[in-house]
């Protein structure tokens, strides 16, 4: 019967199309990411990263997630009348053609609840959502100190 090839033909075109979505856009793209050793058993430390959006149109950023960790989350540092502050990010638009750091002192990435030892030199999983529902993936390299120091 024809029909039996041409369902599963649809079934493949169907499966192919999700999947698509759920991949990063070739555009967007997460690098020099790195997280920051924590002193002793911390159940925290802090990810940075350059996000760069070579797409047409801007990007936004709506979650963090990690294999590596329990939860992830996007904050931003603020100093206030000489008072440091924190405070949690639930959107990071990223205009076309341009690119956020995150850094010590600005936006960064809270990882909360290691699912496994952290060493300096491990890799760990970041994947960032967008907004129109697609996945950008990267890693995290875990460093004493930020690159470039001694």
């Amino acid at each position: 019967m024809i029909t039996k090839p041409f369902v599963c033909v649809l079934l493949g075109l169907c499966g192919f199309g999700a999947a698509a979505q759920t991949r990063a856009p070739a555009c967007v793209t997460i690098t020099d990411g790195w997280a920051r050793l924590p002193p002793g058993a911390l159940p925290m430390t802090a990810g940075y990263a350059r996000l760069r959006n070579d797409c047409r149109t801007e990007v936004v950023v709506v979650a963090a997630g990690s294999r590596a960790f329990g939860e992830v989350s996007l904050h931003e540092t603020t100093q206030v009348q000489g008072v440091s502050r924190m405070r949690e990010v639930a959107r990071l638009p990223i205009p076309a053609g341009a690119t956020v750091e995150l850094k010590p002192g600005g936006l960064h990435l809270m990882l909360m609840q290691p699912a496994l030892t952290l060493a300096e030199g491990t890799r760990v999983p970041l994947r960032l959502s967008l907004e129109d529902g697609t996945k950008v993936d990267g890693t995290l390299q875990v460093r004493r100190q930020a690159p470039g120091q001694p």
